[in-house]
């Protein structure tokens, strides 16, 4: 199916002017991906007999970190917020006009790069986000609830990209027909649609927050 006109030229107004000729999409995919298991991976090796307690770790922050994805989206990525206006910018200017619900797929893995956050961000994530957060674990809580901490953020980022990335490869593909992924990929055609995406379905991941805050659509309930 031939891509929509307004869409196509934007698409490539970005290629030419943030793409640069050296950008790889599959090193960007794998840079993300293997930088984030293998913070993992060493948060996971740094435990030590972890108590029960203690492993209610990993469904508080993965809940803190629905919330956060879903008020950041809500929020700064669809309004312009002092301070965080790059968010809106790249998210409501080039993401939602580069894909819309119309128009979802990537043409090619050039394309990676409307979807995938900068490799920097993981950078910045640890920096401003991750260390801070273990090294107030580990001196208040305990040393495993600090590496349980740090390893469920930086999964919960991972697995956040890797279904973004998702949404956005041909549904036909072997990625697209990975079983379950159609209804979130569903929820997130629908953020795309420029007539809800300022009021509807904000988490990427699960609709956990949207559940929460009734902002959930879905085709068939209009509104849950």
């Amino acid at each position: 199916m031939p891509v929509d006109a307004a869409v196509e030229r934007y698409r490539e107004q970005f290629r030419r002017e943030e793409i640069g000729g050296s950008y790889r999409g599959g090193l960007h995919l794998a840079f993300t991906s293997l930088v984030s298991l293998a913070v993992v991976a060493f948060c996971i090796a740094s435990l030590d007999q972890v108590s029960p307690l203690e492993w209610l770790t990993l469904p508080s922050i993965f809940m803190y970190a629905n919330l956060v994805e879903y008020l950041g989206h809500r929020y700064p990525m669809h309004h312009p917020v002092k301070g965080l206006k790059v968010l809106f910018f790249r998210h409501t200017k080039q993401h939602h006009r580069f894909f819309t619900d119309k128009e979802m797929t990537f043409a090619d893995s050039r394309d990676f790069k409307a979807v995938l956050f900068p490799p920097e961000m993981i950078v910045f994530f640890l920096g401003g986000f991750g260390v801070p957060m273990w090294f107030i674990l580990y001196y208040t809580v305990s040393a495993n609830v600090a590496w349980l901490a740090l390893a469920m953020a930086l999964a919960y980022f991972l697995n956040y990209e890797w279904l973004h990335f998702a949404y956005h490869c041909d549904p036909r593909s072997r990625i697209g027909r990975i079983p379950g992924l159609q209804a979130l990929r569903t929820l997130h055609l629908h953020h795309h649609d420029p007539r809800l995406m300022t009021h509807f379905n904000f988490n990427i991941t699960y609709p956990i927050g949207d559940w929460i805050f009734r902002t959930l659509y879905d085709s068939k309930s209009q509104q849950n």
